[in-house]
This record gives structure tokens, sequence and C-alpha cells, in this order.
């Protein structure tokens, strides 16, 4: 054999023991059971989101995924609780604003969203529903009024930096005279109650609370926060379609882990999420709960943070928002 031939041989040999070698220390993790935590309650988004993907998961690694609620802080406990763990089985399930709007709002935040983790794939999107009382004009009849009333209208969110809270203030910024005043509430069934019961006029609340209400006469859409059409909600308009423009926000959840999370965990739980994320059983059990399953790559939730993180940022200082 001539010296070249051999050493294209080996040279071939290495490339395909390396990844062999990598395969059987990804297979050497988990060494126990993995734990995810959720920074809210049961039955929650986050926690429906974990508990969703928990069984396939464990499945896939042959260890116990167990999901751990630790709610409090609008999920910042929990979320700075996984950029503490050191035992390289720790993971967490996050909303939106834990790796985006957090360390804007909250200038003692004890995490850095953009430091702290390890991201691993994004897992539920919907957009939000702008709705508003049956009494009053639909479609865009309905800016017109609001600009015309002015700060005598109110809007409804589950609390001061949340999605519907931000996301209500990046329309005002989007739909020039639009004045309501925000008024939070605990949990979205207050939210709904308010504007039943005439106290708001409008807010941004997630199909799964929104259209039972919609559908059984008690609210109605103005339209979804979104560029286009929702398969979540095929029948209801964008509020691009109702002369909304350059406005598109979804709420979403996470899989993340610490920055310190091992190749190998990496490895495994995002290759099995591209699985479990495609099955068919966790997307039909998703969208029965108003979202749909969404997998990405690292780098893919990498990138909608830091898009996010900037357009939020943007909306946060130009109106003055800061929470303890």
């Amino acid at each position: 054999m001539h010296r070249r031939q051999f050493m294209s041989l080996a040279a071939a040999a290495t490339a395909i023991s390396v990844p062999a070698h990598a395969l059987a220390q990804s297979e050497a993790w988990p060494s126990k059971p993995v734990r995810i935590l959720v920074g809210f309650p049961g039955g929650s988004t986050p926690d429906m989101s974990a508990r969703a993907i928990a069984e396939p998961l464990a499945h896939a690694l042959g260890q116990p995924v167990i999901v751990d609620n630790k709610p409090g802080a609008s999920g910042n406990i929990a979320a700075d609780a996984v950029a503490k763990a050191t035992d390289d089985h720790t993971l967490g399930v996050v909303i939106n604003g834990n790796l985006t709007s957090s360390k804007t709002l909250y200038p003692k935040l004890a995490y850095d969203p953009a430091r702290d983790f390890s991201y691993l794939s994004l897992l539920t999107t919907a957009p939000l529903i702008l709705v508003a009382p049956v009494n009053v004009p639909s479609g865009a009849a309905f800016f017109e009024e609001a600009r015309r009333q002015g700060d005598k209208w109110n809007y409804g969110s589950v609390g001061a930096g949340s999605v519907g809270h931000l996301g209500m203030e990046l329309l005002k910024a989007r739909v020039p005279g639009l004045k309501a005043i925000h008024v939070p509430y605990n949990g979205n069934p207050a939210v709904v109650g308010a504007l039943i019961g005439g106290q708001v006029q409008m807010a941004l609340i997630p199909p799964g609370v929104a259209m039972p209400q919609i559908r059984g006469g008690k609210l109605q859409a103005i339209g979804l926060t979104t560029s286009g059409r929702s398969a979540l909600v095929p029948e209801l308009p964008s509020l691009a379609q109702e002369g909304v423009k350059d406005f598109n926000l979804e709420v979403w959840t996470a899989l993340i882990g610490p920055a310190n999370l091992s190749a190998a965990a990496r490895q495994r739980v995002s290759s099995a999420l591209a699985t479990i994320m495609k099955s068919a059983e966790v997307r039909q059990r998703m969208f029965q709960q108003g979202w749909q399953a969404v997998g990405t790559s690292p780098e893919g939730l990498a990138q909608r943070v830091s898009r996010e993180t900037t357009l939020l940022d943007g909306i946060i200082k130009s109106r003055g928002i800061q929470l303890d």
C-alpha cells in the first residue's frame, strides 16, 4: 500500500471513530433522574409543556424525568435555580419574559439570561388575541373608537411586565392615538371577568383562554398579534389585516439548562427533542390546549431570544417601565 493511500485510510478511520466516541460519552448521560423545574403552578402553560415532554424524554433518555413546580416571581425563582444548578441533571421550562424582558424589568435580577443558561429548544408558541367586550365596535372601527375614547378606556393584563402588558404598550406605540390605561389583574380569569363586566375594554389573551369566551359570545376577537392567520384559530384575522403595521408578538415556552450543562447532556436532550416535538401525540396534546408544538435547534432559540429582547427592551425603556 502506498504511503498516501495509508494516510488517507487512517484519516478516514479517525474521522469515523471521533463521532462514535462522542456518542458513547453522550449515551453515558444521564446517570440519574432528570429534573425539570417549572416556575409556575400545575395547570399553567409552562407546566403543561413540561409534562407533555417528560414521558417521551424519559423514554429517550432511559431515566425518569421529574417535573418540579417552583412558582413565584413570574417564573424567575425557578429560572434562577436552573442557572445555579451544578448537578448536570437539572433543566427548566421558562416563558418569554424569563429570557427576554426580565433583565430590563428587574434591575436586581439574580441571573443573567444571556450568560447563565444553555438554550436547548423552543417548545410551544401561540399568538395573543386582542379581545374586547361584545358591545364595542369590531374590526378597524374598534381602533377608531379606542382613539376617540382616549384614556377613558382601560386594558387588562395578568400583571406589570407580563407579555400582555408589554404587548399592549407595543400596540399603543404602533397605533397612534391609542391611550388606554393599564389595569393589572391576578390571572387571566380575572382579566376575562373584567372584560365581560366592562371594567376594561381590551386585553391580549392566549387562544386557550380567549376562544371559549369568544365562541360562547361573551367576548369578541379584534385580531391576532401576528402578520398572518394562525393554524390554532384560522377563523380569526390578524391585526395586520385590521391596519396595524409591524406588530408580531407571540407567547412561548422553552427548555433550558444551566450554562455549565455538559456537552453530553446538551447533545442527548437536543437530539431527543428533535424527535419528540414532531410526535403527533405531543403536537395534538398541545394543540388541544391552544398551543403549537415547535421544536428548534439551540441556535434557533438563541436567535429568537436575541430578537425579542431587542424588541421588548425598546418598549420597556421608551415607556419607562421598571419593576422592583
